[in-house]
């Protein structure tokens, strides 16, 4: 592991998520920021200044024969365009979820990513966080029997209260499921493995939104996708999962985000929407017991997925986040607004393995690469 050398890597879209990124070089010894990029130079140059590095034109920065890894952190439906310039451009590629804003298009990246015979990666990474982690861990050594069903829930009001600029929630590539749904999807997949077949509801519970955050306190956003998703999934290994995605309805009851029942116990998984949080555990009868995370990674290690990236580039081996994982998950979430509207099932087109486990903490090296 100490062999392996930073990968420089550049930065599209230097919004309120790049912050994390331009971190994770403090973290992951295998990364290094080279340049960024965005719309508004004024914001890459100030981006560029805080983090000691270049600020760059989107064109400039993909020409850049330094920058081996585009982390692409643009607005949903600019993911396409962008990463498909990155990869036509001969650079490897990983960006915020989802990977695109119709199946069709996130099924083209990963076909010209295999094509150009580049990495293509994709949050959430949240599911290598050490509470996912142990939770997949118990899973595997039979702490809960034979997966049977799942229940996975986000119920929020929205974000037009506190985002400073919410519209594009409730626009084409937006809503509860494309934005939230890749964590609760991506740490399904990660537990239970691939998606056969699934059905769903959704609903526009109000046509419009009135913005009450500051800058845009009193403007009106008109709702354009569901806000309401309610969906019944049915995994390959035959487990039964529930999920809600909603940005509708006050009063989240304390509950777990995910909960996986088993032949012989019941897990209660942290929310998929960061990296540590508590883990319990009912084995038949007996009370809950909450357990001691196994892995590491427990604070905010937004970026372990692209240095997970550049570890694989090194190695030859598979790396975790990846675009087939990506676009399993984009198809089920397009799938329940699809069987939503035709009233069936839908089945799915894609499938994928599940993501190779991270080592215990013990096992792991000191200097927190990912082996």
């Amino acid at each position: 592991m100490s062999e392996l050398r930073p990968v420089k890597f550049g930065v599209i879209g230097c919004g309120a998520i790049s912050g994390a990124y331009f971190n994770a070089t403090k973290i992951f010894p295998t990364l290094a920021i080279a340049a960024c990029a965005d719309l508004d130079l004024a914001r890459a140059e100030a981006a560029a200044e805080k983090n000691g590095c270049r600020a760059l034109s989107v064109d400039a920065l993909l020409a850049d024969p330094e920058i081996e890894i585009v982390i692409n952190l643009t607005i949903p439906k600019a993911h396409f365009a962008v990463t498909k310039a990155a990869l036509e451009a001969g650079k490897h590629v990983h960006l915020e979820k989802p990977l695109a804003v119709t199946f069709e298009e996130g099924a083209g990246l990963v076909a010209l990513a295999r094509e150009k015979n580049l990495r293509l990666g994709c949050a959430p990474d949240t599911f290598l966080g050490g509470g996912h982690q142990t939770c997949r861990k118990l899973i595997d050594d039979g702490a809960i029997g034979q997966p049977v069903a799942a229940m996975a829930t986000m119920l929020s009001r929205g974000h037009e209260t506190w985002h400073p600029a919410p519209e594009f929630y409730y626009k084409p590539g937006g809503g509860p499921m494309l934005d939230m749904g890749p964590y609760y999807l991506t740490a399904l997949v990660n537990l239970l493995g691939p998606i056969k077949r699934l059905t769903g509801s959704t609903r526009t519970t109000f046509p419009q939104r009135t913005i009450t955050s500051q800058p845009l306190d009193g403007a009106i956003i008109d709702v354009e996708v569901p806000t309401h998703y309610s969906g019944v999934i049915d995994f390959e290994n035959g487990a039964i999962g529930q999920i809600v995605q909603s940005f509708d309805v006050y009063g989240v009851p304390p509950f777990s985000p995910i909960v996986i029942f088993g032949t012989e116990g019941t897990l209660a998984v942290p929310d998929p929407n960061g990296f540590g949080g508590t883990v319990k555990l009912k084995r038949g009868k007996a009370e809950w017991e909450e357990i001691a995370l196994t892995h590491g990674f427990t604070s905010n290690s937004r970026g372990i997925g692209a240095a997970d990236i550049a570890v694989a580039i090194q190695t030859g081996r598979a790396h975790r986040c990846s675009g087939d994982l990506a676009c399993h998950v984009l198809e089920a979430m397009i799938g329940f607004h699809t069987a939503s509207e035709s009233g069936t099932h839908y089945a799915m087109q894609t499938t994928v393995g599940r993501p190779a486990a991270l080592p215990a903490l013990a096992q792991l090296p000191s200097d927190v690469l990912l082996s």
